[in-house]
């Protein structure tokens, strides 16, 4: 269920019953021949998996994120660092307020991973309120489905090239990986560096693998909305 298709009334019907909510973290930016919005699509198509076996609500997915070295890409939109906390500190308090006690956080930008520690203030600045974040590349699933595999898990790769992310097939393409030294590089470099802005490996394997890695992540979703 999604904030869009209910009234006031039913949200506060639904929290008679339960304070679940999950909130998803995307970002608009560059995939190589992906989506712009691949990272919000991804964490979204997880929570609406989920909330069919679960009922949880899912609140509106914030699609904007931080990524400021893609800004040479178009169609990337970044939001400023404190610009991004407190717009995602500004929402949770928003939910925490009516009665949304329990949030699980579905992030699907490795730029907005920063937030996390500002929210552990929060955290601590409300009590009663439990926070679980989730980031599906970095969780033990995908993490093993890749190393099973042998496959590389990167940027742009195709680790984020599901059906529902795809724009353009690219099965028979891969690449080197970017490499990356202690510099830090501005939009023009990160261009210059990336290319297409995969950062290597393969572009496309089957859909039934794909399939397979999103099963295993929904799985990890499941888990966390049992916050007892």
């Amino acid at each position: 269920m999604h904030f869009e298709d209910l009234n006031w009334q039913q949200v506060e019907e639904y929290l008679h019953h339960d304070d679940r909510v999950m909130l998803i973290l995307g970002a608009c930016e560059q995939h190589s021949t992906l989506s712009l919005l691949t990272d919000s699509k991804i964490p979204l198509a997880l929570a609406d998996a989920a909330a069919k076996k679960t009922n949880v609500l899912i609140a509106p997915p914030l699609h904007f994120g931080v990524s400021p070295y893609f800004l040479s890409y178009p169609g990337t939109i970044s939001l400023r660092m404190q610009t991004y906390i407190n717009v995602v500190e500004d929402i949770v308090r928003s939910l925490h307020g009516y009665g949304f006690k329990r949030i699980l956080i579905l992030n699907g930008h490795g730029g907005n991973t920063a937030v996390r520690t500002s929210l552990v203030e929060l955290a601590n600045q409300l009590p009663d309120m439990r926070l679980r974040w989730y980031a599906w590349w970095l969780s033990p699933a995908a993490v093993q489905f890749a190393q099973q595999h042998q496959l590389f898990n990167s940027h742009a790769n195709w680790s984020e090239n599901f059906p529902f992310t795809r724009i353009e097939n690219t099965e028979k393409q891969d690449k080197p990986p970017v490499v990356y030294g202690p510099d830090i590089k501005g939009k023009s470099q990160t261009r210059h560096d990336v290319g297409d802005t995969s950062y290597g490996g393969v572009y496309q394997v089957p859909d039934e693998l794909m399939q397979a890695l999103f099963d295993l992540c929904l799985s990890e979703v499941l888990t966390l909305l049992n916050f007892d």
